[in-house]
């Protein structure tokens, strides 16, 4: 499932391509037919990422809500303005926290994690996608326009020179204001959203209150907002915290602690595209990292494999319905 930083990336995406241009919007899907109709010909107002929903903003105060679930991906093609507070595979690298490595050149991830062309569930995209910092002519290179449909697009938005195709959402539905904002009211705190001091104290209220294991707390939407099966592992092993431990038995600043964490590891989420959780990396370790998920984390899919740290073997359980790996000597 696509977690937080995927959403803000999309969003981000929205942002700088579609807000303040009118929409075409169609379903050649046929599923989300009426709310495409409803949708065509407004203008984009304004977007926001919440967790690992979306939501976009039309004229005539009706927004798009947006949880792409375990399958769902936003594909985009034709003119792409490149946001230069984000990374991409298709291009620069840029800055990153990992001891300031500068990168000049495309790392290309073989997850299918970082692209301006697919974001969601991975997957071989074939749309086609021109970056660009200011607008051109589509014809110019002989681009199909609008592009064909491919697979089963549930929604497809236009402008005049971007495209964009929502495939497998979990939700894909039209709000009031009042419906969006009753829905945010529902999620817990997410880092890039509100008042940041605010959101640590909700935080730790909600896990301070509940007898539930630490590692579903994570992964509830109303206790913190974003956090997916591949987070919930890797925050988990860097507190050296037992998955199991109540959420009421967990000291107040070990709480604090992964929040923060958590504030770190989606601003580099968001930065690269990367769901990047290793510290103090060399350039060549971290170019390593960027290119192959094996070597971006210390548990999550390593089941059977030595701890990075210790040697015990990385344990495999199932815990609310989803995989968890953690290591049971340094998280005991």
């Amino acid at each position: 499932m696509p977690e937080g930083h995927s959403v803000h990336r999309i969003a981000r995406q929205f942002d700088r391509n579609f807000v303040g241009k009118t929409l075409s919007a169609s379903s050649p899907q046929g599923r989300f037919a009426e709310g495409a109709a409803v949708l065509d010909g407004r203008t984009a107002v304004s977007v926001q990422a919440v967790g690992k929903q979306m939501f976009l903003e039309t004229e005539g105060d009706l927004w798009l809500r947006v949880h792409l679930g375990l399958y769902g991906a936003w594909d985009f093609a034709g003119e792409i303005l490149v946001d230069p507070t984000i990374a991409s595979a298709n291009g620069r690298m840029g800055q990153t926290n990992q001891r300031g490595t500068d990168l000049d050149e495309a790392i290309l991830d073989d997850a299918g994690e970082n692209s301006l062309a697919s974001i969601g569930a991975p997957r071989r995209t074939r749309v086609h996608v021109r970056m660009s910092e200011q607008t051109k002519g589509l014809h110019d290179e002989g681009m199909e326009w609008p592009p064909p449909v491919v697979g089963q697009v549930r929604l497809r938005l236009l402008t005049d020179i971007t495209a964009a195709d929502l495939r497998g959402p979990t939700a894909c539905v039209l709000q009031t204001p009042e419906e969006m904002l009753a829905t945010v009211a529902k999620l817990g705190p997410d880092p890039l959203v509100g008042d940041p001091a605010e959101n640590e104290e909700r935080f730790v209220r909600a896990v301070a209150k509940k007898q539930t294991a630490i590692a579903l707390l994570l992964m509830d939407q109303s206790v913190v907002s974003g956090i997916g099966n591949v987070y919930r592992a890797e925050m988990l092993f860097r507190q050296r915290l037992n998955p199991h431990t109540p959420g009421r038995d967990v000291r107040e600043e070990t709480v604090r602690a992964l929040w923060r964490d958590w504030v770190r590891l989606l601003a580099i989420g968001v930065e690269t595209g990367q769901m990047m959780t290793m510290d103090d990396l060399s350039a060549e370790e971290y170019r390593a990292a960027m290119a192959s998920r094996d070597d971006r984390h210390w548990v999550y899919h390593r089941a059977g494999l030595p701890c990075r740290v210790c040697g015990t073997e990385i344990a495999l359980e199932e815990i609310g319905a989803r995989k968890l790996y953690w290591c049971p000597r340094c998280q005991a």
